[in-house]
């Protein structure tokens, strides 16, 4: 990706100086600038929310939490397996604040926790989970409806959750549905080859 982003920067700068050489530099130095203003705004907004993480840790109110969302997360990734099920409840929980870019590290860690198990309902789930985002609190949403001037940047909250809160609720459905129907092609399929083996035709 780093490759094709590079050659359509190279491309549109090329053509920026063909066909207008005198507002290339201009161009540059505003697009700098703005990007510049809304780096420093989304790290303000990361710094109170993953200094808020780690007041909780260092409060043992994260651990205590933990122990208390366990056993439903455990239900909803089908598995017992503590370090997992805490990665991946600091992966969902970041992703309810609106923190698209803080949660990665934990989902991976959390992910390989699980196929190491031989667990992949878990990983599949957390990856949709992922994907759908069900956002409590859209931290960065916010940020650059701020940054880009808008007036009442909290106004998507409603919307947000509504939309968000819906395609969380489907996608684990549809994982949880699809699950089912492997595992019941599985046991057909072993029954079958049990017949085979036992010289009876299909």
């Amino acid at each position: 990706m780093n490759a094709v982003f590079t050659a359509v920067f190279l491309a549109a700068c090329c053509l920026f100086l063909f066909t207008h050489p005198d507002g290339f530099l201009p161009a540059m130095l505003a697009g700098a600038e703005k990007a510049a203003v809304l780096a420093l705004s989304l790290l303000s907004v990361y710094c109170v929310w993953l200094g808020f993480f780690r007041a909780l840790e260092g409060s043992g109110l994260s651990a205590k939490l933990s122990r208390r969302v366990r056993p439903l997360a455990g239900k909803l990734f089908r598995s017992d397996d503590g370090a997992a099920l805490e990665l991946a409840c600091g992966n969902l929980s970041a992703n309810l604040l609106g923190l698209p870019g803080a949660p990665t590290p934990l989902g991976i860690r959390a992910t390989k926790a699980f196929l190491d198990k031989g667990n992949g309902y878990a990983a599949d789930m957390l990856f949709v989970l992922n994907a759908t985002s069900l956002q409590l609190l859209p931290t960065t949403a916010i940020a650059l409806r701020l940054t880009a001037g808008s007036a009442s940047p909290a106004d998507i909250f409603l919307p947000t959750l509504l939309s968000t809160l819906l395609s969380t609720l489907c996608g684990a459905v549809l994982v949880w549905l699809t699950a089912k129907r492997r595992a019941r092609r599985g046991h057909g399929m072993g029954k079958r080859g049990l017949l085979l083996q036992r010289g009876h035709p299909q």
